[in-house]
């Protein structure tokens, strides 16, 4: 496996042990619909919560939660759509962000990401 496929993969294993920590339950992990794909799936308080996982060796680019880019969002979104449809969930849906930097281990949850700009019924 890639350098770079193992590190995004010790990002995440990080993500859902912080959120496990926090109460969430884990519902899936790296889900896919098509090329579409959802890092993590959790659940907390009644609400479905979809987590985009970033990590980063450092921020000398940016941080983390700035490379979740629209289209990004958009594809996230509709594999969500996805997800609740195949699993029949009946749920309120949150989106947040979890970004970690290498550099001193920071994890930055940022609960209510972002909205879905996508109209579907």
């Amino acid at each position: 496996m890639a350098a770079h496929n193992e590190f995004g993969i010790e990002g995440e294993d990080k993500a859902a042990n912080y959120l496990i920590g926090e109460g969430y339950t884990i519902l899936d992990r790296n889900w896919k619909s098509g090329h579409k794909e959802l890092d993590i799936v959790a659940e907390k308080d009644e609400t479905l919560i979809v987590v985009e996982v970033k990590t980063r060796k450092s921020n000398k680019y940016g941080n983390p939660e700035e490379f979740v880019t629209a289209a990004k969002i958009r594809n996230t979104v509709l594999a969500a759509d996805a997800y609740i449809r195949y699993n029949r969930i009946d749920l309120p849906v949150r989106f947040d962000i979890i970004s970690i930097l290498k550099t001193g281990d920071v994890i930055n949850h940022i609960v209510d990401a972002f909205r879905s700009p996508v109209w579907y019924r």
